[in-house]
């Protein structure tokens, strides 16, 4: 979309309209064509076709994980449960990041409407910005900025805590390795077999959730990222939308 051919003013009602467009309604002369069609559908929607990208061969991954019964090993081995909480923070979190993929391609589709959803942040920021000297506009571009990256900020928080999860069951997992250790009867032979039992138990604990929370943390960060990059798109493209609209 060409950002100086939008323009945006109040009406009586002081909402806020667009106009200026020098594009009339294509005729079916011009119409493009099907490929031309798919290309710019594809186009709108790139944000949500990267999240399918991503995570349909992840998800495959741990399907394969599954049938090869290295799911089940990990959860007969955390006699905590931990893992399993990790998995469905996990859950909560990309579904989360999901939710936000789609709202910030809509925004970004909205930019492209000649006339974008009123309650979109597009129609609410040009109106904030419509009329304003540079100084204050550049204050409410660094409010959106903030605003923006507030919004998507929980799905950090989450990944961020599948490791610190991780790293708990690493220290449950060294407690219950060294609970069952007694130096005292280190010199009996039956006592032994005791201690390593617990001892292995425990390491199993340790290394098995700290694995789970590194591998879904790596996950759902590559999801954030992918994110901010179309948070960061949308921010951009706003303020200029804005600074053009400002100009004229």
């Amino acid at each position: 979309m060409g950002i100086e051919r939008m323009s945006v003013f109040p009406n009586a009602t002081g909402a806020v309209d667009y106009a200026g467009f020098s594009g009339a309604a294509p005729t079916k002369t011009d119409q493009p064509s099907s490929v031309a069609s798919l290309l710019g559908d594809a186009q709108k929607y790139l944000l949500l076709l990267q999240f399918i990208v991503v995570n349909l061969p992840a998800f495959a991954l741990l399907t394969a994980a599954f049938l090869h019964g290295w799911i089940d090993i990990v959860i007969a081995a955390d006699g905590t449960g931990l893992s399993v909480g990790i998995f469905l923070v996990f859950q909560v979190g990309l579904a989360i990041c999901a939710q936000k993929i789609w709202s910030v391609s809509a925004e970004l589709n909205n930019l492209d409407l000649p006339r974008p959803d009123a309650r979109s942040w597009a129609v609410r920021y040009l109106g904030e910005v419509a009329g304003r000297e540079a100084g204050s506009r550049a204050i409410s571009a660094s409010a959106l900025r903030v605003k923006v990256f507030n919004r998507i900020a929980v799905v950090r928080h989450v990944a961020n805590s599948l490791v610190l999860l991780g790293l708990i069951g690493t220290v449950l997992g060294f407690i219950i390795a060294l609970s069952g250790v007694d130096p005292s009867v280190a010199g009996n032979v039956q006592a032994i077999a005791p201690m390593v039992t617990g001892l292995i138990e425990g390491m199993s604990v340790a290394l098995y959730t700290t694995l789970v929370g590194a591998v879904l943390n790596l996950w759902l960060m590559v999801n954030y990222h992918m994110l901010a990059g179309g948070a960061v798109k949308l921010v951009t493209r706003l303020i200029a939308i804005g600074e053009a609209n400002a100009r004229h």
